[in-house]
């Protein structure tokens, strides 16, 4: 029996937070660093003079004391109550003044919320046509926002538009993101029992959790020894933190080998936003694990995201215990979704960024079992 397993970061499936649609990387960059500096900050005990400062220049510079949407703001305070217990406003336009009057946490009911909006209905068919190519048995859907919306994909585009039978398996759990971008899971055979590490310590911040997602392992029942699959979606590099991302890698290692304990079939996939020679790749693959594009049926480019045209574009991976690197037969990198029109082939659906599946590439593997 040939089993195929991929790993897509699909970069969610029906609507995606306002800010990743910015026209430049600069701007994209500022706006999502000052909503997670603006969720830190409004998650502390008490706020200081600073911590008020802060949080009044961030509501002033993005408008957020105004509640109406003018189709522009990038996100918004949602308070429960339905008025400003945070703050409060005097004056207007650019004189007007933002006094923080909450002293913490415990001190309001709210939250920061990233703006979504529709994906084009041809970013959505091309994400599907790449999952019905690729027409994996067990995939690994990395950014998608919740379990519902990933069946009603399942049931409406790779069933519905590409008429393919829809997985009867499919399994969201929620990270710890505040985007609501979490790591799933689409299967055609049973997922029989499911672990979550989103409340895993981070050693070295005490009281903060470790996962930006979450390492999710699903078992599988394919006949015979189970088969474990670990889910990532480690730190972006964007405001970067590589002593976070090395942290997670590492502890994605101790997972991996907590797993080989139950089945010698592990497969550790996802987006791990840092390239094969960095720390926390050399500490993942440290263990034994094999990468899949390290195969040698697999002769592409070495990237998986942009161009691919480098080991630097290389982010996504799918790697396999000893055991499951003896059965596998080959290895492809799925690009089509991509707009990258002077260095490799698209789909003739995909006719810009706009349209485009996901700037990163779909990764697979056949095993014989």
């Amino acid at each position: 029996m040939t089993v195929r397993i991929a790993t897509f970061n699909t970069e969610n499936l029906f609507r995606r937070p306002r800010a990743f649609a910015l026209g430049s990387d600069a701007a994209r960059q500022e706006v999502l660093a000052d909503h997670a500096t603006l969720v830190g900050v409004l998650e502390r005990r008490t706020y200081d003079e600073d911590a008020k400062e802060l949080i009044a220049a961030l509501v002033k510079k993005y408008d957020l004391d105004d509640r109406r949407d003018d189709g522009t703001r990038p996100f918004f305070i949602n308070e429960t109550r339905g008025q400003h217990t945070l703050f409060r406003t005097r004056g207007s336009g650019d004189k007007r003044t933002v006094e923080v009057v909450a002293d913490g946490r415990e001190d309001w009911t709210g939250w920061v919320e990233l703006v979504r909006e529709d994906l084009g209905w041809e970013a959505v068919h091309n994400t599907g046509r790449v999952i019905a190519e690729i027409d994996a048995d067990v995939l690994l859907t990395v950014e998608v926002e919740d379990r519902l919306t990933l069946r009603r994909f399942n049931e409406q585009v790779l069933g519905g538009v590409w008429k393919k039978a829809p997985y009867p398996y499919e399994m969201v759990i929620d990270g710890n993101d505040p985007r609501g971008i979490d790591v799933g899971l689409l299967s055609r055979h049973p997922v029989t029992s499911l672990r979550t590490h989103v409340f895993d310590p981070d050693p070295d911040s005490p009281g903060e959790r470790l996962f930006s997602r979450d390492c999710a392992e699903f078992e599988i029942a394919l006949g015979g020894p189970p088969l474990w699959l670990l889910g990532n979606h480690l730190k972006s590099k964007s405001g970067d933190n590589p002593r976070l991302r090395l942290a997670q890698a590492r502890h994605v290692a101790t997972i991996y080998q907590a797993a080989l304990e139950r089945s010698p079939h592990v497969v550790v996939a996802g987006d791990f936003n840092d390239e094969p020679s960095s720390p926390g790749l050399r500490a993942v693959l440290g263990t034994g694990l094999k990468d899949a594009m390290s195969h040698g049926g697999y002769a592409g480019p070495p990237g998986t995201i942009g161009t691919c045209r480098t080991a630097e574009q290389k982010i996504d991976y799918l790697m396999f215990s000893p055991a499951l690197w003896d059965t596998v037969e080959h290895v492809e990198v799925e690009r089509r979704g991509i707009w990258a029109p002077r260095t490799f082939k698209h789909f003739d659906t995909v006719t810009s960024k706009a349209t485009q599946a996901s700037d990163h590439a779909a990764l697979y593997a056949d095993l014989d079992r």
